[in-house]
C-alpha cells in the first residue's frame, strides 16, 4: 500500500470517527475541506481532522485568534443583507433568514467593545447554538477546525493580550505551536446579562 494511499485511509477513519462523535462538527470539517470559509490552510491542502482533543472552530477577531466548541457551531455563513429591528442596541446588526428560522445578527466586535472595522469578504457569521437559543456572530473571518486537548487550556487569560471585553466570557487560553488561543464560553455569551438587554 502507497503512502498516498495510506494517508486516504487515516483521513477517512478520521473523518468516520468525527461523524460518530458530532455530525454537526463533521459538516463544518467538510466546510473546511471544501473550502467554503474562503481560507485554508498555509499550504493549499487541509490536513485529516485529529481524532486528539475536543474540536473547535477558530476565527479572527481584531488580530486574535478565538475558538469555540465545534459542536455549538450550527454553521459559518457568508454576510448577507441583514433586517434591521428598531430600537435595539447598535451591537445588533439586525435579524436574517437562517434555513426557515429568523435568527439575531451580533456584531461580535461591537457587542465585546473591540475597536470598529469595517465588515470585508472575509467576513463571517457564526451561526452559534446553546439550548435552545441561536444567535449569528460577525467575525472577521474563520480560519480553521482545530483539536485541541483540555489539558492544554489554561485557565489564565490574562498571559493571553486580548481586549479586556473579551476576558468576562473566555474560560482560558491554548498555546499550540507559538499561537496563543483564547478559548470562549458560548453559553456565557449567549446567556449573558449584556446580551439580554438588548433593547436600546
Amino acid at each position: 500500500m502507497s503512502s498516498e494511499d495510506q494517508k486516504k485511509r487515516e483521513a477517512f477513519a478520521a473523518i468516520q470517527q468525527l461523524i460518530s462523535q458530532s455530525p454537526s462538527v463533521a459538516a463544518l470539517q467538510l466546510q473546511l475541506a471544501q473550502g467554503q470559509f474562503g481560507v485554508g490552510s498555509p499550504d493549499g491542502e487541509n490536513p485529516p481532522p485529529a481524532a486528539i482533543g475536543e474540536q473547535y472552530l477558530v476565527f479572527s477577531l481584531a488580530d486574535h485568534e478565538l475558538a469555540v466548541k465545534a459542536e455549538l457551531v450550527q454553521g459559518v455563513e457568508r454576510l448577507v443583507e441583514l433586517t434591521p429591528v428598531p430600537n435595539v442596541v447598535s451591537w445588533v446588526k439586525g435579524v436574517m433568514n437562517l434555513r426557515g428560522s429568523i435568527v439575531s445578527v451580533v456584531d461580535l466586535r461591537m457587542f465585546l467593545g473591540v475597536e470598529q472595522m469595517a465588515y470585508t469578504p472575509r467576513t463571517r457569521l457564526l451561526s452559534l447554538q446553546s439550548n435552545e437559543m441561536v444567535i449569528c456572530l460577525a467575525v472577521d473571518g474563520v480560519s480553521e477546525m482545530l483539536p485541541i486537548p483540555a489539558s492544554a487550556i489554561n485557565g489564565n487569560v490574562r498571559q493571553a493580550t486580548i481586549p479586556s471585553g473579551v476576558a468576562p466570557y473566555a474560560t482560558g487560553s491554548a498555546v499550540l505551536a507559538n499561537r496563543v488561543i483564547v478559548v470562549l464560553d458560548v453559553a456565557h455569551i449567549l446567556f449573558s446579562e449584556k446580551m439580554q438587554r438588548y433593547k436600546a
